[in-house]
């Protein structure tokens, strides 16, 4: 998969160092995949969450961290949409529209 774009991982390590390694390593086994459906999706991150209008919601740092992304499986991209704390995913009124 295409992840667009690497950049939102930096300037969120930036202000959270601990999220970091397991950003990385989200970016990594992605980037490595050819995913077609949500269920290969949970082969690798069990526990994804499809929220509606291709968004997914994947825990991060044992659910501390939160990152949405629109995933086009025809396209094989993943575009990041939300990198946040559990409290700031929260707070997101409509995750469809993110």
């Amino acid at each position: 998969m295409r992840i667009v774009t690497f950049k939102r991982i930096q300037e969120f390590s930036e202000k959270h160092a601990d999220a970091e390694i397991p950003l990385r390593f989200w970016y990594s086994m992605t980037s490595k995949k050819d995913w077609s459906s949500i269920n290969d999706i949970k082969n690798d991150f069990n526990s994804v969450d499809y929220v509606g209008n291709h968004r997914f919601v994947f825990n991060i740092k044992g659910n501390k961290y939160r990152l949405v992304a629109i995933i086009s499986f025809k396209a094989k991209k993943v575009y990041i949409r939300f990198i946040g704390t559990h409290a700031d995913y929260d707070k997101i009124k409509n995750i469809q529209n993110i």
